[in-house]
């Protein structure tokens, strides 16, 4: 398998405005709350940063966190520091994972390896995952970005990743999701009355990242709640 090259660009420039969003953040700013419950905007920078470490020991072979109780604990101890050290942090541990990244050979990239909550997926689609996580919680920090600005070649394989992530959920009803270009993808569980939800694609992931409620997507019946991804 090639290493996922594009991906990692991919992430790189992705990385490039959230670096800049956040060197525009004061202390004020940053301790503010972020569009996630709970969390700060610094809350979010810290769990960015300390995502890209996680991954970047998945890369070297090791475990993605010692523990939900750990991870838990050094976004918390991380979260209200100075915007010069969180800067510093995201950028630095954004380029460890990149470096590291694209230091495997392609036996590497075709192994399997073990994510939280017990999932498991190839090594080559941890890029792919990275570029996720900068993306979406760069709209969390809560300062005008939202899915509409999210690029297109993103958009269509973040829209395939959650739906995905929703096949076979229990409590969810058989769904097709339609964009309006005819393109259309399966999710949902088995039980319940099947219903179309249709729109842009920016609408759709949005609705299923839990980034919107829904506007702009169309139904014939209620939008089912979803379950926290």
């Amino acid at each position: 398998m090639t290493a996922p090259e594009s991906d990692l660009t991919a992430v790189e420039d992705a990385t490039v405005p959230l670096l800049a969003t956040a060197a525009g953040l004061g202390p004020a700013e940053l301790a503010a709350p972020s569009l996630l419950p709970n969390w700060s905007r610094g809350h979010v920078l810290a769990h960015l940063a300390r995502n890209a470490d996680a991954l970047t020991r998945i890369l070297a072979g090791q475990p993605m966190y010692p523990s939900d109780e750990a991870r838990d604990a050094d976004i918390e101890r991380d979260a209200p520091r100075p915007p010069a050290a969180q800067l510093d942090d995201l950028r630095t541990s954004s380029e460890r994972f990149l470096t590291a990244a694209r230091a495997l050979d392609e036996q590497r990239w075709a192994e399997v390896v073990r994510l939280r909550n017990g999932i498991t997926d190839l090594a080559s689609s941890l890029p792919f995952r990275r570029w996720v996580e900068v993306e979406m919680h760069h709209i969390d920090l809560g300062v005008g970005r939202t899915v509409a600005d999210l690029p297109g070649a993103f958009l269509d394989r973040a829209l395939r990743y959650l739906a995905d992530r929703f096949v076979g959920a229990p409590g969810l009803p058989p769904i097709e999701l339609r964009a309006e270009d005819g393109r259309h993808w399966p999710t949902g569980g088995p039980d319940g009355e099947s219903r179309t939800v249709a729109g842009t694609p920016a609408a759709l992931v949005g609705w299923l990242s839990g980034r919107t409620r829904g506007s702009g997507l169309t139904s014939a019946l209620p939008l089912p709640e979803l379950p926290p991804l």
